[in-house]
This record gives structure tokens, sequence and C-alpha cells, in this order.
């Protein structure tokens, strides 16, 4: 199925009619007089990009859009940008009389965009510069408020406009990103599987294949987007688009994101708030899912447990303020209003053990993940290298804590909690 096939609306056996009101997806090298023409309606559009992303596409989209451009805001190259509360007022203060944003750019970039533009009440488009992750065309902004890292539900481009030559021309990290960010799916699918089998949760056969879709097209062009050739890091590309579109027609990113998106969060704030490195978002995800499929192994090979396991709250408030500094009162906040830790779901493990067994054995084998990432040049000892074993423990048990969303963490917390490691 074609990317335009996906933008209208479709009935669907779930029951819903499954819509997507982006206007248009375009990956070709005439990306920036694609978007010109996408932009017509608009008179006053600002740009927002920052140093590497204006020199791989800035001039060619303001030459395209000529006087219809009113303003640009460029950040710097360095640091990295962080869409926070500070990115968001200098994105704010050159908004008067726009009726248009443009992000040049990716994952940061554009959720930056997305964010203030639906704040703001106007619309935004985008001009990709790197095949990076799978939010393009979703509505969840991902943003550092108030020190935490939310998921801020927001709106769609009117278009995503890309040339597959840019896309190619990335730094290979970023490329390596978006085919780990889609490797992630087959955690982010599992979990969705599981939660819809322990609490009932909304679930979608039409949108878990053709998502699963995303993942064997991408491994069967692994070679050729290594090589940079354009016409398979156009298919990342688009295949990335496919994924987001899921995630509208879901009408939430479950069928993107979940555990394995839940530990690459975690490193990400650990190491905004402790002022350490983590890896950009998509490695992290890649890595992160041969540890949930670690995780799920370690399940499969015990028994299920007689009791729920829970730390007293004293003991549990000094570990989350240990690993998240001032960022730990929102997390406990979040699982306070969700309930997890009041939750004593052991009648349904017990009722369905079969079934939750067999959900958590169709994710492949941990050793079948690292062959994947070795094969993107993505080998797992630099993870632990990098992060070492002790963080990794602390992601295992405690990145659960980020999101309210149900995944594998909260089941191998449930059971084994503090006691044993993966």
């Amino acid at each position: 199925m074609r990317v335009s096939e996906l933008l209208r609306d479709i009935p669907c056996a779930c029951g819903k009619t499954h819509s997507c009101p982006i206007q248009a997806v375009c990956i070709t090298p005439r990306a920036a007089e694609e978007l010109a023409q996408i932009c017509a309606p608009y008179q006053r559009i600002l740009l927002v990009a920052d140093g590497n992303t204006w020199d791989a596409a800035g001039s060619a989209v303001e030459k395209a859009l000529g006087a219809k451009v009113s303003g640009k805001v460029i950040f710097p190259a360095q640091p990295l940008l962080i869409p926070d509360e500070a990115a968001i007022e200098t994105v704010n203060a050159a908004l008067d009389g726009v009726d248009l944003l443009v992000a040049i750019g990716s994952g940061v970039l554009q959720d930056l965009c997305k964010y203030v533009s639906f704040k703001a009440g106007i619309s935004y488009a985008v001009m990709a510069t790197a095949p990076s992750m799978d939010g393009y065309a979703s509505d969840g902004a991902a943003m550092i408020l108030g020190g935490m890292k939310v998921t801020v539900k927001s709106h769609l481009p009117i278009a995503i406009v890309a040339d597959p030559r840019v896309l190619a021309a990335a730094p290979m990290d970023m490329i390596r990103a978006g085919a780990g960010d889609i490797i992630g799916k087959f955690s982010a699918l599992n979990d969705w599987k599981l939660s819809r089998c322990i609490n009932g949760e909304y679930f979608c056969q039409f949108i878990y294949d053709l998502t699963y879709e995303q993942i064997q097209r991408v491994l069967d062009l692994t070679d050729d987007i290594l090589e940079r050739k354009a016409d398979a890091v156009g298919a990342l590309m688009e295949a990335l688009v496919v994924v987001g579109i899921m995630m509208s027609f879901a009408g939430s990113s479950r069928p993107a994101s979940g555990s394995e998106h839940h530990l690459s969060h975690f490193f990400e704030i650990t190491g905004i708030v402790h002022g350490t490195p983590y890896f950009p978002h998509g490695i992290d995800v890649a890595y992160a899912t041969v540890i949930t499929a670690q995780v799920r192994q370690t399940l499969l090979q015990n028994d299920f447990p007689d009791h729920i396991f829970r730390l007293p709250r004293a003991e549990l408030e000094a570990e989350m303020h240990r690993i998240y500094g001032s960022s730990a009162d929102g997390c406990l906040a979040l699982q306070d209003k969700v309930g997890n830790y009041d939750a004593d779901r052991l009648n349904v493990f017990r009722e369905k053990e079969q079934e939750i067994r067999a959900i958590l054995a169709e994710m492949p084998a941990p050793e079948k993940i690292r062959d994947m990432l070795e094969h993107l040049g993505l080998p797992m000892q630099k993870f632990y290298d990098f992060y070492g074993e002790d963080h990794i423990a602390d992601a295992v048990l405690y990145a659960k804590d980020l999101k309210d969303r149900y995944t594998v963490l909260w089941l191998y917390y449930d059971f084994f909690g503090g006691k044993r490691h993966v």
C-alpha cells in the first residue's frame, strides 16, 4: 500500500474508520518545489532549522518559497537542541503575523514546530533532512517540559516532503537511528498485544500488520541503506512516515512506542538531569529492543510468581529521586494518577498465563535482534560500554515510570522487582 492510499478515510474491521488529515507526502528530488505548491495558500511563512539542517536544505526551501518567507529561526548546530521551554519561547518570539511554520530538520525540530504551531493555532509543514525517527506523521510532540519527557497531543503537518538525496547525505548515525527505530517496532507491537491481553486495550490488526510490514521492508533494504543509495534511504523514510500514520490511525503512539521507547526516554531524561551523554533516540531504541527481548526471555524462562512485588513507598521514593532527581516527583505523581503501583493483576496473570506466554514468545530472541543491529553497524557491546550495567539495570526497573502506558516492563517489575536484573 502506497503512502498516498493512506491519506484518506479507511473503514476497518476493528470498528473504526481510520483517517489521516495530512494533505501530501512527497519523497522526491523535487521536494522543495512540491513544498512551494503545497504552501501556495499561505502568505507569511516562518522557517525553523538549526545550523546543520539549514545547510542541508534551508537554501532550497527559502528559494522555492520566495517572498512568502517572513522570517527564519536558525538554532546553533551545537549544542544539541532540547525541545524545552527556552526553545519554545525562541520560536514564539518570531510568530508575529505568521500563518505557517516550516520545520527544516528531523526529530527535535519537527516536534518543536508541531508543538508551537498547535499552541498558536496555525499549520505547519516539514522538510525532512534525515530519516531518523517515525514521528513525522504523528500528532504527538515529544517535548522536555518541567524537566520531564512528555508526549503532548498536538496536530499533524499539512505536508511532509523530503529529497532522497538529502536524506541519503544525512549523518550515518541518523540513518542508523531511523532503521533502529523501525526495528524497535518488534517490541512496541508485542507490548500492544500484551496490554490488549492484560488490560483489554483497543487493538487493530490492520494497523499491527501494516506496521509489521515496515520492519521487514527496512530489514530487506539494510545493505542499500548503509550504502546511502537514495532510493533505499527514501524507502526507509517512507516506512517511518507509514508508521507515523499508523499512530494517527490508532489515536496514540501505541503501535510504534512501547517498552523500548521508555528505555530510550530513560537514558535521555537521566542524561539531561545528571549531565551525562546519551545516544540519539533511534539508536537507543534499537539497543533497548535487545534489552526488552531479554526481559521477555527472562519472563518465559521462569514460573509466574504467586504474589505481586512492591517496594515500600519510602524506598520507592528514594530510588526514584536517586535516578530522576528533580523529575522524580512528576514521575511518581503520574503513576499515582494511573494507579499502576496500586494495581493487583495477579488473577489476570493466573487466568491468562498461557496467552501471555504465547505473546511474549512472538518477540524475536535477543540474539536475533543483536544480529540485526550488528548488520546495521550497531554492536551491542557499544551500548553496554556506554551506559554500564548498573544504569541499564535501573532503566529496566524504572523506565516504566516515565509514561502511563502498560508494557512488559510493568510485567517484569510486578514479578521480579528489585530482586532480579536482566
